[in-house]
């Protein structure tokens, strides 16, 4: 059985971080994504490879940008949100206070909506279980009948 190299293992391993490269197809592997996704975000303006004719070569700074991206989406972030969040994320060491501030309350009305969503999801079980209860009951009721 041949072992397939890890995506991380084609730059070399003597690199620092930040000069590291990656290619569309080693990100999509990392991050158990498409090429085409990959493409997508690059033409939403949140990835920025360089080129070497038809190639792209990612950066470091492209591989946390994709990272943070799919983390926004799972997160249930709009791409307007996400790339205001990259954006800050980038600017991070000359950001200012209204940057940081912005960030900030991006973050606590997401912390507010999943608050709100952990509450409709437990409401929702309840409701569930009762409906679930009371199916059982019925059943029961009409097999114990001649």
């Amino acid at each position: 059985m041949t072992r397939m190299p890890q995506a991380t293992e084609s730059n070399a391993d003597a690199l620092p971080r930040q000069q590291r490269t990656y290619s569309i197809g080693e990100l999509a592997q990392i991050f158990e994504v498409t090429p085409r996704t990959i493409r997508f975000y690059e033409q939403e303006g949140l990835l920025a490879p360089s080129r070497q004719g038809q190639k792209r070569i990612y950066r470091e700074k492209d591989r946390v940008r994709l990272k943070l991206t799919l983390r926004g989406k799972r997160l249930g972030f709009s791409l307007a949100e996400i790339r205001e969040v990259v954006m800050m994320y980038d600017a991070m060491p000359d950001g200012n206070a209204r940057q940081l501030k912005r960030l900030l309350e991006l973050l606590e009305d997401k912390r507010a909506n999943l608050a709100r969503q952990l509450e409709d999801i437990r409401l929702m079980r309840l409701e569930i279980d009762d409906v679930d209860q009371r199916a059982r009951e019925v059943l029961r009721q009409l097999e114990d009948t001649p």
